[in-house]
């Protein structure tokens, strides 16, 4: 299969461990992944703030660099839900991309579902043994991608104590420019999320979305809780490299 990886912006920008993680953790196990240089952001930032017409635009864009690829993967389920979710109202069934938004949609998914779901895998050689790991169910992964179990399976069967944190599936209040927009709501929001983390006593928080990681890692720091924050790509590539 010929696979494409978009990295994202935030990957892209803040966190290139994220997607070199997910690269080598897709051809350690037999994919052949490609990166295409032409990609951009997904235009969910100008989406969100109403910029319709401009986001389109981008969409556009993002259809003609990933055309061809059998499947399209990215660690992110924020991305991934504006590929699958609004690509096909933005660029509806009165626009001559609709057909061809519709099927980037169903050739898009988010990096665990795509190892558990397409590649039918489970057992990665990925050893996490000892590890105690609470896992945040992001927004957009979990209500949109309906992402849940791949990433617990697939951490799970690494052989990590998965320690579900109370609260684990309520939003961090990072949501792109909500944070921006609304600051003080959403550092609270994320001020909230801390007594449920630190109950867990776990190892390492993880979760499929940087932006939710990069939200609790500044709100733990500033209150004080220094559990160490990873990408499941990271985990799982950790496992593998025994490093």
């Amino acid at each position: 299969m010929r696979v494409a990886l978009f990295a994202t912006c935030l990957a892209d920008q803040l966190f290139p461990e994220v997607a070199v993680a997910s690269v080598r953790l897709l051809r350690h196990l037999g994919v052949d992944v490609d990166f295409p240089d032409r990609q951009t952001c997904c235009g969910q930032p100008a989406y969100n703030a109403g910029y319709h017409r401009e986001a389109s635009e981008i969409a556009v864009h993002h259809l003609e660099v990933f055309e061809g690829y059998d499947y399209v993967v990215l660690p992110s389920g924020s991305c991934g839900a504006m590929v699958k979710t609004h690509y096909p109202e933005l660029l509806s069934e009165a626009s001559k991309h609709y057909g061809r938004a519709r099927d980037l949609a169903q050739r898009t998914f988010e990096l665990t579902t795509f190892i558990t779901e397409v590649l039918g895998r489970t057992e990665i050689g990925s050893n996490l043994r000892g590890l105690k790991v609470t896992y945040h169910d992001s927004c957009h992964a979990l209500r949109f991608m309906r992402v849940s179990q791949a990433p617990r399976t697939l951490l799970k069967v690494a052989g990590a104590e998965l320690i579900e944190a109370p609260d684990h599936d309520v939003c961090c209040g990072f949501g792109g420019l909500f944070s921006v927009k609304m600051p003080e709501i959403s550092a609270a929001m994320a001020r909230g999320k801390l007594e449920g983390i630190g109950a867990s006593r776990a190892s390492v928080l993880t979760s499929t979305d940087a932006g939710c990681l990069m939200q609790l890692q500044g709100s733990m720091h500033r209150a004080g809780l220094e559990i160490p924050v990873k990408h499941v790509s990271e985990l799982l590539w950790q496992g593998i490299a025994g490093v």
